[in-house]
C-alpha cells in the first residue's frame, strides 16, 4: 500500500514538473522572435525549460512503466494534460477565461482520465 502512494505520487509530481517545464519553454518560445529579431535570452529561457521538461519526462516514464502506464500514446496524454494546465497556470489567463473555456479545459482532462481508465493503464 505505501509503496503504491509511493509510486502514485512519483509519477503525478514527475508528470505534473515535467509538464510545467515544458510549459515554461512554450511560454518563452512565443516570444522568441520580437520585430524580425531573435531574442537570445528567450530563446535560452525556452531551451532551458525544454530540456528540463524532457529530461524530468524521461524519469517520469520509468515510473509510469512501473505503474502499468507503457504505452506511448497515453504517456503523451498525461503529458499533454499537465502541459496544457502549466500553459494556463503560467500564463496567468486561465481565470479570464469564459466559464465555458474552463469547463471544456476539465472535461479535457477528464477525458483523458477516461481513457486512462478505459484502456486499463
Amino acid at each position: 500500500m505505501l509503496e503504491s502512494l509511493r509510486l502514485l505520487l512519483l509519477v503525478i509530481g514527475l508528470t505534473f514538473i515535467s509538464g510545467l517545464c515544458d510549459s515554461y519553454g512554450f511560454t518563452h518560445a512565443a516570444n522568441v522572435w520580437q520585430d524580425g529579431k531573435l531574442v537570445g535570452r528567450e530563446v535560452t529561457r525556452s531551451a532551458g525549460g525544454f530540456a528540463m521538461g524532457i529530461s524530468l519526462y524521461w524519469v517520469a516514464i520509468r515510473y509510469l512503466s512501473e505503474a502499468g502506464i507503457v504505452t506511448a500514446e497515453l504517456q503523451t496524454l498525461l503529458w499533454f494534460g499537465t502541459t496544457s494546465i502549466g500553459l494556463a497556470l503560467l500564463s496567468g489567463r486561465f481565470l479570464q477565461w469564459r466559464t465555458m473555456d474552463q469547463l471544456i479545459a476539465a472535461f479535457v482532462l477528464f477525458g483523458i482520465g477516461w481513457l486512462l481508465y478505459r484502456t486499463g493503464s
